[in-house]
């Protein structure tokens, strides 16, 4: 098989995995909202963001920087990967030690302090799994990983199936999802022993250039995390089980899309680089723009198809019982539009190597919506942390956007975007004349749903916003060792 084939193999294998992934991830939470009910899930959904916090954290930027470092010719590669596994494995350790001796001070029930002690061990598997993730995403070989990754859903669908047979409750599902973590993590495992044999190294010089590669990016993380997850922490903490549930329901789905432009951007990562590097800017700007083309696309059609949907499709996806997080969904995913738009920003920057010139950025976006999460969350609960939500995501993607004008001179042409606004205006047209149809039936719902994707991608065909040959000079130059998002790995 010839390499630009191989690689456009192995770019449809990811995306078809995560697609699967992700339908099995909605099907789980849809089975998680149903048992626990609001309160339940608002106390599961306040455990795993608690211990996000450290697992993030101990990332260290060690996902993106994996993908460099063994990508260059000089160095070697397994001991590359020994190392950053090991440093890796011994950060995501202390840090999620942290995490139970931390809760116990804080004012949460018992509950929730006995499912962080139970829940930590979970993150390690997703942290370990990214290094090798980077590995595979280097041999083209993402088949492997996705194929783990679906397997990991699978074991959580039948652990939390099992769960509910026996009535064992929160506990249950938190061990559910243990397991299931576990399961992805060996078939991660397994199926890298292809292309290495992986073991414990520890080489202070490399560890150390590993640091000085990663620390700006890290920095970066710790912000990026309050303004993504301090909202669902205050709220824990403000208000009620009940309300953190409806807010965690409508989160769940936002955590869902956005692993979608994170994984874009991982693919268009290393092309970025390499015209960067080679000085070919103007290539490098054509890539920028085409990516844009692509999350706008993408994006559009989910803030206009929201909404109008958010309310039957938070009652399909997770129950009657959260019917009232379609108001939450709704402005929601306004911030997964800008999100789509700020991945490819936040990536250039860093093909840039100008990393460190987001720290600023990302400090004064963290800082204002931590601010801004104590003043509008106990006033309006999950409505004021939605739009805060908002606030820091619009926020983040305008500021790398700054910073890709001022250090290549880069600005978004805007053709697409009106063409796609245009297309996603008859969408939410067709939408709106068939209330009936998609309010009280489920098959009506998405027989309304794939109509509209039909009726928008026509619309914008003809319009001449979108062709197959968009997508493919994009890729055509993707080279091996293609890049890997910093978003966490999660089976959740």
């Amino acid at each position: 098989m010839s390499l630009s084939r191989k690689i456009a193999h192995n770019t449809l294998i990811q995306i078809a995995g995560k697609i699967v992934s992700t339908i099995l991830g909605l099907f789980s939470i849809a089975l998680i909202t149903r048992y626990l009910g609001q309160s339940g899930f608002g106390e599961y959904t306040t455990i795993i963001t608690f211990l996000t916090f450290f697992a993030v954290i101990a990332d260290l930027g060690l996902t993106l920087v994996t993908v460099q470092m063994i990508s260059g010719k000089k160095e070697n590669e397994n001991k590359i990967i020994n190392n950053l596994f090991s440093f890796r494995l011994v950060s995501i350790i202390v840090l999620l030690c942290l995490a139970p001796i931390i809760v116990a001070f804080l004012p949460y029930d018992q509950t929730i302090k006995l499912g962080v002690l139970i829940t930590a061990i979970y993150f390690v598997f997703p942290a370990l799994n990214q290094i090798l993730i980077g590995l595979f995403q280097k041999k083209l070989s993402m088949d492997r990983a996705a194929l783990a990754e679906v397997i990991g859903r699978l074991a959580l669908i039948l652990g939390v199936l099992i769960a509910m047979k026996l009535k064992t409750g929160l506990n249950g599902i938190l061990i559910a999802t243990i397991i299931s973590s576990a399961v992805s993590f060996v078939f991660h495992y397994l199926f890298a022993q292809k292309y290495i044999k992986i073991r414990l190294e520890f080489d202070w010089a490399l560890w150390k250039k590993a640091f000085s590669y990663s620390w700006p990016i890290a920095i970066t993380i710790v912000f990026n995390l309050i303004y993504l997850r301090a909202d669902i922490l205050i709220l824990s903490l403000f208000k009620t089980s009940n309300e953190v549930g409806l807010y965690g329901a409508a989160y769940k789905i936002i955590d869902v899309l956005t692993t979608l432009p994170f994984m874009f951007a991982g693919l268009i990562l290393p092309i970025l680089t390499a015209s960067w590097l080679e000085k070919n800017y103007s290539y490098f700007q054509k890539v920028m723009q085409k990516s844009l083309d692509v999350m706008i696309i993408a994006a559009l059609p989910l803030i206009m198809g929201s909404q109008l949907l958010a309310k039957p499709v938070m009652i399909f996806i997770a129950g009657s019982e959260f019917a009232e997080s379609g108001l939450i969904l709704k402005p929601l995913m306004i911030g997964v539009a800008a999100i789509f738009i700020g991945t490819i920003f936040s990536h250039a920057v860093i093909a840039m190597h100008k990393q460190k010139k987001l720290i600023g950025f990302y400090a004064f976006t963290g800082i204002s919506s931590l601010v801004a999460y104590l003043i509008f969350i106990p006033k309006f609960s999950y409505m004021g942390a939605a739009w805060v939500t908002v606030y820091s995501e619009i926020m983040i993607a305008l500021l790398c956007a700054y910073s890709i004008f001022k250090y290549s001179h880069f600005l978004i042409g805007l053709k697409t975007f009106f063409k796609s606004l245009l297309a996603s205006l008859f969408m939410g047209g067709f939408i709106y004349l068939l209330p009936n149809l998609y309010k009280n039936s489920l098959g009506g719902l998405l027989l309304v749903i794939i109509l509209a994707i039909i009726l928008y991608f026509l619309i914008l065909y003809l319009l001449k916003g979108i062709s197959p040959e968009d997508l493919e000079a994009i890729l055509k130059k993707q080279k091996p060792g293609a890049g890997q998002s910093i978003a966490p790995d999660s089976n959740l």
